[in-house]
């Protein structure tokens, strides 16, 4: 794994922290768990049904579902999400072109980002650069129902 490659997973894995992405593991011992922690040392925390396993990010994939794999229903609450950014990059439309330029990343960005983290997709294409492993049908179904 190239270093450009470890920061992109970092730097993915640290976006869905909070949403109980599922990992598979290297370690024949632990194949499976999901992801607890991320140290400042970049090492990777996995919660396992026994205990809590420190692994170095090139010994970790995530499950994440194909942009492909999205249903009608997320198709839909997605687009709703971006409808809702639209309008409010016209309420900054009047900004000086600087302030625009600052707030149109932020605005367009972080509420779309963190619904495809909370679902699990891949848009950063992790699963083609072998990053990420597809996630089977139904992994991730019963985290949305609760």
């Amino acid at each position: 794994m190239t270093q450009e490659e470890k920061e992109l997973l970092l730097e993915d894995l640290c976006g869905r922290l909070p949403y109980e992405v599922k990992v598979t593991t290297t370690n024949t011992a632990v194949e499976f768990g999901i992801i607890s922690g991320i140290s400042i040392e970049n090492k990777i925390s996995v919660r396992t049904k026994h205990a809590d396993i420190v692994f170095d990010c090139t010994e970790i994939k995530p499950y994440l579902r194909q942009m492909s794999s999205m249903t009608t229903d997320e198709e839909y609450e997605y687009y709703q999400i971006k409808k809702r950014n639209s309008d409010k990059l016209l309420s900054i439309m009047d900004c000086s072109d600087h302030l625009r330029q600052l707030l149109f990343p932020i605005i367009v960005g972080t509420e779309s980002i963190g619904w495809l983290n909370a679902h699990h997709f891949d848009y950063r294409g992790l699963i083609p650069k072998g990053l990420a492993l597809k996630a089977p049908e139904g992994m991730y179904k019963q985290e949305k129902q609760q």
